[in-house]
């Protein structure tokens, strides 16, 4: 059955275009050198950097994931040494990660990375237009989180 509005089928295609620009920011993230982060690593930290320290079951929760899956990232960013385990704060049974300073300088520079990518790319952007933009992203994502019940604490 055709879609009445033609619109979402240009939205569907910009945003499938958007995920597949989106790594390439950086002219240096093609070759993923050791200091960049992975794409799952980089949200994992972006998590746990505003929520605070999170267990296997919080992150199973926030993100939908299979604990095997989360179990097999969080082990790749312990060898890397962008997350530590530590007892929870609040004295339950599960270890949490925490993002080490190690974590917090490579997401910091990653994060950095892309804003640089962002900014040449919107360079000859009214400011108005960027702030638009921006707004018009939020909602959209916030829309998503709301229907898949799991919202991103925001600061």
């Amino acid at each position: 059955m055709p879609r009445v509005d033609k619109r979402l089928d240009l939205l569907e295609f910009e945003t499938m275009l958007l995920g597949r620009h989106m790594h390439m920011l950086n002219p240096r993230a093609r070759g993923m050198s050791e200091e960049r982060l992975d794409r799952s690593a980089y949200v994992l930290l972006s998590r746990i950097q505003v929520q605070g320290p999170m267990s296997i079951g919080e992150l199973r929760e926030a993100f939908g994931l299979d604990a095997s899956t989360l179990n097999r990232q969080t082990a790749a960013m312990l060898r890397a040494g962008v997350v530590e385990r530590m007892p929870d704060p609040e004295g339950g049974i599960a270890r949490k990660f925490a993002i080490t300073a190690e974590g917090k300088r490579r997401l910091d520079a990653h994060r950095a990375e892309n804003l640089d990518g962002l900014e040449k790319i919107m360079t000859d952007w009214d400011p108005e237009d960027v702030a638009e933009f921006a707004a018009y992203l939020s909602r959209f994502n916030r829309d998503i989180e709301r229907l898949d019940g799991r919202p991103w604490p925001r600061g």
